[in-house]
């Protein structure tokens, strides 16, 4: 059950649609449109034209991915998408579909190209209008392909060449279509971020009109429509995201929300008893409090796979709010802070791209729940949430907290959970939090953390062997969640930290440091 199952919503002003064919770097599209100010939504690569073109789009982009488009199987979009007049992006795959569309040829390229590249612009307007600065015809692009474009149909001519590909660019010479063989989308490449404006703007000729300040009016207007005089539960942890919730419908619907707290036994060090104290004092929010620790850890004894414990937590979340909210007169909505991400990465919404995770708002929802469910966040970004915190005048001690799963602790056990395990990693994870905000690193990270290992090392402590649990430690760097890359934390931190859990911590003898970066790797490790 998700909020659009319940509440067919329809984005009413400009919009921009990325159709989905299995890039890694689909989310990232969306992310770097939405920095533009322009709203972005991500489709599956085969949505119906009747999703895709509804109310006012401005633009399509088809992302890149690994399917072949000469294969029997190739991945194709609804061809009424291709002849609406709307103006289309390709990227990658997506390029690689408009030349074939258009009658080019595609084959494979004689060397791969992975990584930077040389991108000469042989027609400096469309979407390269501007670029280089410098006015030199070469810029530096990020490529990751191993077919590429023969040869073009009569309707498409070449804007750009590498010394791999003669067709690194094109453009349709009578309609607005565009495709590159490059990623704009990603860092590397050094004038991305101006090739996406100029199709945003020059092309689709959007407005940036993306903000915090029309979020929060639209969702305003929205839940009222919705909700009416009716109230509302509202799912909150502490965490950024069910805190800017809670303040964004308290000031849509005033006192008939009623924010419910869940100590669920699988918090931080002293969490239950701060975040009952931030929203009650701090926010002035109606909240009550349930202790519900020994229903989920009994619900949860011998569950190793992280997909089912996110299943039971979101069965069990949904239970206890429907107990909480039967002696609430005319409750009928639970509200819950799911994100964008979330969704993403949760629901078959993109395409032939692999499930990556469940997340509990997302999954784990009953088909008897009785509440309706909104979710006002559904279509925010984590940094975008902490701009509409701040619009609603929420203290930055609150919209800066490190993010924390819904799921908890029970996610950083891999493995069964038990309440001894549950002890150690708390420990082992106030030091961890400790430690950093000590050495004043923690405006410049993103999440930092402990996870408690399945597995036992041998060791040697006060000349005797012991055989204890290991202890992984992850700090990551990052912008809004979809990618990360691990902290290059100083040594004497890290020794500190390491030190201290060993030390301090009865059962752990080993601690080490990840070094993964999303992607390939996830943020949390379940």
């Amino acid at each position: 059950m998700t909020n659009s199952d319940q509440f067919p919503r329809h984005i009413t002003g400009q919009r921009v649609v990325v159709l989905d064919f299995g890039s890694q770097y689909t989310q990232l599209i969306a992310r770097r449109i939405r920095e533009s100010r322009v709203f972005s939504e991500i489709l599956p690569y085969n949505a119906p034209a009747s999703k895709v073109l509804y109310g006012d789009v401005r633009g399509i982009i088809f992302s890149g991915g690994p399917s072949n488009i000469s294969s029997e199987d190739a991945l194709l979009p609804d061809s009424e998408i291709l002849e609406a007049g709307i103006p289309i992006l390709g990227i990658c795959y997506g390029m690689q579909l408009l030349s074939s569309h258009f009658g080019g040829q595609i084959g494979r390229a004689s060397r791969r190209e992975y990584g930077s590249a040389q991108l000469s612009i042989l027609s400096h307007d469309g979407i390269f209008k501007g670029i280089p600065g410098d006015g030199g015809r070469e810029t530096k692009v990020w490529m990751s392909h191993g077919d590429r474009v023969e040869s073009l149909g009569p309707e498409l001519k070449a804007i750009a060449e590498t010394g791999n590909s003669p067709h690194a660019a094109i453009k349709h010479i009578d309609r607005p279509i565009f495709g590159v063989q490059f990623h704009p989308e990603v860092a590397h490449t050094r004038e991305g971020k101006r090739v996406l404006d100029n199709f945003l703007f020059e092309i689709c000729k959007c407005e940036p009109s993306w903000t915090a300040e029309s979020f929060i009016e639209r969702e305003i207007a929205e839940c009222r429509r919705l909700i009416g005089d009716g109230k509302v539960v509202c799912a909150t942890s502490g965490g950024v995201d069910s805190t800017v919730v809670a303040a964004l419908l308290s000031r849509a619907i005033g006192d008939n929300l009623v924010a419910i707290f869940v100590d669920n036994g699988l918090l931080r060090q002293d969490e239950a008893k701060e975040v009952a104290q931030i929203l009650r004092d701090g926010l002035g929010i109606n909240l009550i409090v349930v202790s519900a620790r020994e229903r989920f850890l009994s619900s949860l004894r011998g569950v190793s796979d992280p997909q089912e414990k996110r299943k039971i937590i979101g069965n069990l979340f949904i239970e206890l709010f429907e107990e909480s909210a039967n002696p609430l007169k005319d409750c009928e909505y639970l509200a819950q802070g799911t994100l964008y991400p979330d969704v993403i990465e949760s629901v078959s919404v993109k395409g032939p791209s692999a499930l990556i995770k469940g997340h509990h708002n997302v999954w784990g929802l009953p088909e008897r729940m009785k509440l309706k469910l909104i979710e006002p966040l559904r279509e925010l970004f984590k940094d975008e949430v902490r701009l509409i915190g701040r619009e609603l005048g929420i203290p930055d001690r609150l919209i800066m907290r490190q993010p924390f799963p819904g799921p908890g602790l029970a996610v950083r056990i891999i493995g069964p959970i038990a309440p001894p395990q549950l002890e150690v990693l708390r420990n082992a994870d106030a030091i961890v939090r400790e430690e950093i905000e000590r050495a004043g690193l923690a405006d410049s990270l993103w999440q930092w953390f402990a996870v408690l290992l399945p597995v036992k090392s041998v060791g040697v402590m006060g000349d005797e062997r012991t055989y204890e649990n290991a202890v992984a430690i992850r700090v990551v760097e990052s912008l809004d969640a979809m990618t990360a890359d691990w902290a290059r934390l100083p040594y004497d931190v890290l020794a500190t930290i390491s030190s201290r859990i060993i030390n301090e911590v009865d059962g752990v003898n080993r601690v080490v440091y990840d070094i993964s970066t999303k992607p390939p790797s996830t943020i949390e490790w379940e």
